[in-house]
């Protein structure tokens, strides 16, 4: 994406300018893949379960849009503690580790743990990405508006 691109997206004047929205998702949830899928039908969709595969398409791709879920295994719905390495913390970590890398996508924590998602929207800002929690169950008007650009 350019620096214009970049700029006019986050004054909200970007789009995609006819071209497909480029979208990754990491999320455990079957469900939810196809969840997604039909809500970016038409729209280039890579999709991660685990944080490992998510680094190696994220470090490999370009992206608009990169949706992380925190809660990535079902011990993790209830814990009281943080599991970081196995959990979408590790990929927002590693997105702050490399600030250069998909700078100028949007990224948007879906998971319906706040505690989780707010850890890893100060991060995310911290280093300056375009970061923010929207909870699953409030994902489709987002969405609209990013498809609409």
């Amino acid at each position: 994406m350019s620096i214009i691109q970049g700029l006019l997206n986050k004054i909200g004047l970007g789009g995609s300018y006819g071209r497909p929205l480029s979208v990754f998702l990491l999320d455990d949830d079957r469900l939810r893949h196809g969840w997604f899928a039909r809500q970016f039908k038409g729209e280039r969709l890579d999709v991660a379960e685990d944080p490992s595969h998510a680094i190696e398409l994220l470090s490999s791709k370009h992206y608009d849009v990169v949706f992380l879920d925190h809660d990535l295994l079902p011990e993790h719905y209830y814990a009281e503690g943080f599991d970081d390495e196995r959990s979408g913390y590790a990929v927002a970590r590693w997105l702050a580790e490399t600030p250069a890398r998909l700078a100028a996508a949007t990224i948007i924590v879906h998971t319906r743990n706040a505690d989780g998602a707010l850890r890893m929207v100060e991060l995310l800002r911290r280093t300056g990405r375009q970061a923010e929690h929207v909870p699953f169950h409030m994902l489709a008007p987002r969405i609209k508006q990013l498809r609409r650009g």
